[in-house]
Parts: structure tokens; C-alpha cells; sequence
């Protein structure tokens, strides 16, 4: 099992930036693919992005794709999502998350969660 806990998250107006950072602690991190995903008010959870173990592999979602960047520092046993060109439907409580798939996909059953960090971006 891996410790999860997001940070960097805030409040933004539309076309700026955020990075947001997840550190993890447990077992060896480069052990597993990791993944970002965002639940808006009312709305059901959905995929961001993810990488995999060795940081050569990304997905990102259609909404994010192009603004977006999703990285990691296995050393560090953090992983980053640079977000750019933000827009007031991004705002959402973003989490981090883990899987044991070394080269998740945008269906793979991710694990251990973090608690999220809210984002909020104003017109």
C-alpha cells in the first residue's frame, strides 16, 4: 500500500497556472503507475492523466490534452500535473492516485487515492 497526499492546489483566474504535486511514501515508487483524476461539483470522477512507472508513457484526457502535463521524479516519490491555460471548467477537487500496473491506461483500477486538492479557477 502507498501513502498518498496532494498538494498546490488554490484559487486561479482563467488562463493561468498551477502545479500540483503528489507525494508518496510506502513502498518503492517507481513500483507504480500513477494517475491524476478530478471530481467537479456535482459531476462523477474522471480520468486527467497518467504515466507510468518509468515516465515514458502519458495519457491525457481529450479536455486537458495540449494545457496539461503530467511528470514524475521517482527519487522524489512525487508526481506533478503542470497545469496551463486553466479554465473555470477545471475547477475540481483533483486527486492523486496509484496502481501496481506499471503502464496504467485510462481503465485501469487504480488502488491507494489521496485526499485531494481543491482547484478553483474564476472568469
Amino acid at each position: 500500500q502507498v501513502l498518498l497526499v496532494e498538494s498546490g492546489g488554490g484559487l486561479v483566474q482563467a488562463g493561468g497556472s498551477l502545479r500540483l504535486s503528489c507525494a508518496a511514501s510506502g513502498r518503492s515508487f517507481n513500483g507504480y503507475g500513477m494517475g491524476w483524476f478530478r471530481q467537479a461539483p456535482e459531476k462523477e470522477r474522471e480520468f486527467v492523466a497518467i504515466i507510468s512507472w518509468s515516465g515514458v508513457t502519458t495519457y491525457y484526457s481529450d479536455s486537458v490534452k495540449g494545457r496539461f502535463t503530467i511528470s514524475r521524479d521517482n527519487a522524489k516519490k512525487t508526481v506533478y500535473l503542470q497545469m496551463n491555460s486553466l479554465k473555470p471548467e477545471d475547477t475540481a477537487v483533483y486527486y492523486c492516485a496509484a496502481s501496481s500496473n506499471l503502464k496504467p491506461s485510462p481503465s485501469t483500477d487504480f488502488a491507494s487515492w489521496g485526499q485531494g486538492t481543491r482547484v478553483t479557477v474564476s472568469s
